[in-house]
């Protein structure tokens, strides 16, 4: 997993169900076409998946945003106070050794 730390706030929680609330949608649709022999094909239904995002973003975009983390957290600083400083490391292993 990753070390990043997510945001629970209710707005991206919404937010995170516009994945698979199109993918439902559209898995939706063709088996309607399947079930009912073409008259559900895709060009007579995208405007339905276009309401799906409009109404997922609209929630969203109406929910509260408490407690919302925004960008990266900042990693912790090393050591304490009266802890020794960092020794630098090498970037480039073995470059500036002894030859």
């Amino acid at each position: 997993m990753s070390d990043r730390i997510r945001c629970r706030c209710r707005r991206c929680t919404i937010r995170g169900l516009m994945g698979p609330g199109v993918i439902i949608t559209v898995g939706v649709l063709f088996l309607f076409d399947q079930m009912r022999g073409g008259d559900f094909s895709f060009g007579n239904t995208y405007p339905v998946i276009l309401i799906v995002i409009g109404v997922i973003s609209l929630a969203a975009a109406s929910a509260p945003s408490h407690g919302h983390i925004s960008g990266p957290v900042p990693p912790a600083a090393p050591g304490g106070p009266g802890s020794a400083p960092p020794v630098p490391q090498n970037q480039f292993p073995g470059q500036g050794q002894g030859q």
